[in-house]
């Protein structure tokens, strides 16, 4: 025998939202960082984001995760350079273009890291 109980909604907080899409969440508008989001809800701003959304990813300020992404080091790393505080994309492209001792070598370390896991996982 199935039920008949109705499928509930999940709902997630805008903080866990705002992960997920890779945005910072005090950057993104009222509306969004005082409700909820559904399951339905995040599907659709990542399929088709609005233009608040597209302009975020795309200038910024971006959270920890992304500019790290963004610069090839890890979060980890980042701390250990001083980078404390969120990024815009034209912050990041200056760090990229000037390239910082402290850049390089987390780059290295990054890699070296990436090489090591990859080769215990081909074990």
């Amino acid at each position: 025998m199935t039920s008949s109980k109705p499928k509930t909604i999940q709902t997630m907080k805008p903080e866990t939202a705002a992960k997920k899409l890779g945005v910072l969440l005090s950057a993104t508008p009222a509306e969004f960082q005082s409700g909820v989001v559904s399951r339905d809800e995040l599907n659709e701003l990542q399929a088709t984001p609005p233009a608040w959304l597209a302009d975020l990813r795309r200038n910024g300020p971006h959270p920890k995760q992304v500019i790290a992404a963004k610069l090839g080091v890890s979060i980890s790393g980042l701390a250990r350079g001083g980078v404390t505080d969120p990024l815009t994309t034209a912050e990041i492209d200056a760090l990229k273009a000037e390239k910082p001792e402290w850049l390089e070598r987390e780059r290295s370390i990054q890699a070296e890291t990436r090489k090591e896991a990859l080769r215990l996982k081909q074990r």
